[in-house]
């Protein structure tokens, strides 16, 4: 939904204040996109992935007072960070993919729906 012609002067007013008070943030925040976020928080969790491992595997060498404690939560953190890592690949992957009109989608199901009745149809006969 378009925003009014009230709502951009409030929009660019505001844009133009931040750009005033703090240019560096301003400007690290216009040129920041969704894309190279995620693909930013998939980096970082693989990186806390392997700290992961390192912590499971020295939870296997170390000795008994340390062995467990050390081993489950170098678990627990590989098991964290793939799943922050497989939510942010979907929705990189969700952003970069086309989104097709509610208009678009209503006709895919009407015709989808359409060919269901005649089948529905065609095998009661």
């Amino acid at each position: 939904m378009p925003l009014s012609e009230h709502e951009q002067r409030l929009l660019e007013q505001i844009e133009r204040a931040l750009y005033a008070e703090d240019p560096k943030f301003a400007s690290a925040v216009r040129h920041t996109d969704l894309r190279s976020h995620h693909l930013r928080r998939i980096r970082r969790t693989t990186v806390l992935f392997v700290v992961g491992l390192g912590m499971l595997l020295a939870g296997v060498v170390l000795q008994a007072p340390y062995q467990i404690p050390v081993g489950v939560g170098g678990f627990i953190v590989m098991l964290v960070a793939a799943l922050i890592a497989v939510l942010s690949f979907k929705r990189l992957r969700d952003s970069t993919r086309p989104r097709l009109p509610a208009v678009a989608r209503r006709r895919v199901f009407e015709r989808i729906e359409e060919r269901w009745r005649r089948r529905r149809g065609e095998d009661s006969f």
